[in-house]
């Protein structure tokens, strides 16, 4: 069982890092696609990831074409609240690959329009909340693939 987690330009290194011990944790890989809004060598990405950032599987991209281009055969779903459809409508198949946007303003509209038939979102049930936080949101994710693969 593999997923691949994807995160287009990562803000938060405190996310970062939670989101990489998952994805040790859940035996998937992670791609980061810079830019990066911290240093890769960062203390707080280094202490949410504790000492396990080097038994990592990571991958890093210059830049979203890059991304695309290296991966451009892939099944991918994109996770965003402008989605339409829910997480749990996704059909989870081995090496899919997850895409999550920055946590300021999430996926580039141009990714939101080009890939909108594969667009997911988390639903919430309070409407005096945006998003979840992304670490939490990749989670969530990860667990329900985890779960229709086994």
């Amino acid at each position: 069982m593999s997923l691949n987690i994807v995160l287009i330009e990562p803000e938060i290194p405190n996310n970062t890092g939670n989101i990489g011990r998952l994805a040790l944790a859940s035996g998937s890989t992670l791609h980061l696609v810079k830019p990066f809004g911290f240093e890769i060598d960062d203390k707080r990405l280094k202490r949410a990831g504790l000492d396990y950032w080097q038994h990592l599987n990571v991958i890093y991209y210059e830049n979203i074409d890059d991304f695309f281009e290296k991966n451009r055969d892939t099944k991918m779903v994109f996770l965003s609240s402008h989605g339409t459809k829910n997480h749990w409508d996704i059909n989870f198949v081995e090496n899919m690959f997850l895409v999550f946007g920055k946590e300021s303003v999430g996926l580039p509209k141009t990714i939101i329009e080009k890939h909108n038939s594969d667009l997911f979102k988390i639903p919430l049930y309070n409407e005096s909340i945006r998003s979840l936080n992304l670490a939490n949101a990749v989670g969530i994710i990860v667990y329900e693939g985890l779960r229709q693969l086994n």
